[in-house]
């Protein structure tokens, strides 16, 4: 038994040395400041608006921004269905950047998805399907602060996030509730380089219910992001290990016509 495990202990060592030596990591220390709001219009229909301002070494200086704006239609009280636009903008950070002008790299999105919700006991779980078309911005050589023109590219994306209240069968004003998510993305499509693998989310952490439409949360965020290029030195693929914190702000409004 102890030999089984020395043995197990030496090929995951190997499995990991093997796995640095070839590719090169990028870490960074980063701070995720997000809002999210579902608003109501109708029974079925609501607006949602969101903006995530994303930042490295914590707070210091830019990493990336996002404003999304959507419309949410409830099928069932379990089955939603979205749509909307994505306006982003990638800033140079860490070693490698993905421009090396020094200038922001703007990106166009629409997005498609579905979410459907689940209960185990007091635990609730939600399962988020996203479909993306991207535009990404191809920077002149000429000069760099112009979009020469945009690469098409497609992406899925599948999230599962779980909430878990702390002080009842469900979460209610002005109590503590145990969060969670992690996301998966995956490229594909005829412009996608070395990142059909393109990234995954881990966060959790605590959140609080101000009201029914306000919740604070605060969580450890982790997550690894494959570059499209390789290293132009050593030609091996480059991963970002970003690590921080995200703090969120959900803050929903009703414009419903009083009944």
């Amino acid at each position: 038994m102890k030999q089984a495990a020395i043995l197990t202990f030496l090929c995951f060592q190997s499995i990991c040395s093997f796995s640095q030596q070839n590719r090169v990591i990028d870490r960074n220390k980063v701070g995720w400041f997000t809002y999210n709001g579902d608003h109501k219009l109708t029974d079925r229909w609501a607006l949602h608006t969101e903006y995530q301002w994303r930042r490295i070494d914590f707070i210091q200086t830019w990493q990336q921004s996002l404003a999304r704006l959507g419309l949410i239609y409830k099928l069932t009280d379990r089955v939603k269905v979205s749509g909307g636009y994505t306006l982003f903008t990638t800033y140079p950070y860490g070693k490698y950047p993905s421009a090396d002008a020094g200038v922001p790299v703007p990106e166009h999105r629409i997005y498609e998805d579905i979410q459907l919700g689940d209960k185990l006991g007091r635990l609730e779980l939600a399962h988020r399907f996203r479909l993306e078309q991207r535009w990404l911005g191809q920077l002149s050589d000429e000069n760099p602060r112009q979009v020469a023109n945009w690469k098409y590219q497609h992406r899925i994306r599948y999230q599962l996030s779980a909430t878990y209240p702390l002080s009842g069968p469900t979460v209610d004003n002005g109590e503590f509730y145990l969060n969670a998510f992690d996301e998966l993305f995956i490229s594909f499509g005829r412009n996608v380089g070395l990142n059909v693998f393109n990234q995954n989310r881990l966060s959790g952490g605590l959140g609080y219910q101000v009201r029914d439409n306000i919740r604070l949360e605060l969580n450890y965020f982790n997550r690894v992001l494959q570059h499209p290029s390789p290293d132009p030195a050593t030609k091996k693929p480059i991963f970002d290990l970003d690590n921080g914190f995200r703090l969120n702000v959900d803050y929903d409004l009703d414009f419903r016509k009083p009944k």
